[in-house]
């Protein structure tokens, strides 16, 4: 594609999935022994559906009281979501910090946006100091704009002083991808650290 021609000025990382695991059930397997009962509370209570509110702005005081009316005899777990959610982050994804460490010793500036809830982000971005190498986060919650939304590309755009042409965009939903795509940003649909590795070797941003 001719956008693939045009030099990278700048790279924008999503965040989970990309370079940090997340999962809902890695907290929820602590509070519920029963397979059975802990697929259902998935599938029906906290789901990834539900929490994505949180994502797009909207915040914990009015989501988990709602959930607990909803579904009292489950409060508790509620309750754990809100206070507990770290722990649904076991780590990172294997070998992306690397990349991000390398992008940056080669002076590649970094950038990312991520689709995170403001107060979950506020609990997670003092575990995570590999931030410190991003020049600036577009956050959803905080903006109350979420991917794969159009106008968070053209704020994040406007806020990282490069044309969308000239930045690539990692992340590990397609729907995302093919937003920042129509809107002219080069891309990255995220598998695997190698994968990428290979393609940002290919662009000329990391040696090999």
């Amino acid at each position: 594609m001719a956008a693939e021609a045009v030099t990278v000025e700048a790279v924008v990382f999503d965040v989970g999935r990309v370079l940090y695991q997340w999962q809902l059930r890695i907290l929820f397997e602590k509070l519920i022994a029963d397979p059975g009962e802990l697929d259902w509370f998935l599938t029906h209570v906290v789901t990834e559906e539900w929490h994505f509110q949180h994502d797009a702005g909207r915040p914990l005081a009015e989501m988990v009281p709602e959930l607990q009316a909803q579904f009292p005899a489950h409060a508790h777990l509620v309750e754990a979501y809100a206070q507990r959610f770290n722990e649904t982050i076991p780590g990172p994804v294997p070998g992306s910090i690397e990349l991000v460490e390398r992008l940056h010793a080669a002076r590649v500036p970094l950038f990312a946006i991520t689709n995170f809830g403001a107060e979950f982000w506020a609990m997670f971005r003092p575990t995570a100091p590999v931030f410190d190498r991003f020049r600036d986060i577009v956050v959803s919650g905080e903006e109350r704009l979420a991917k794969p939304d159009p106008a968070i590309f053209a704020l994040a755009a406007a806020r990282f002083g490069h044309a969308p042409g000239a930045m690539l965009f990692i992340d590990d939903n397609a729907a995302n991808v093919a937003s920042a795509e129509r809107l002219g940003w080069q891309v990255h649909h995220f598998h695997d650290a190698a994968t990428l590795e290979a393609d940002l070797i290919g662009r000329g941003l990391l040696d090999a």
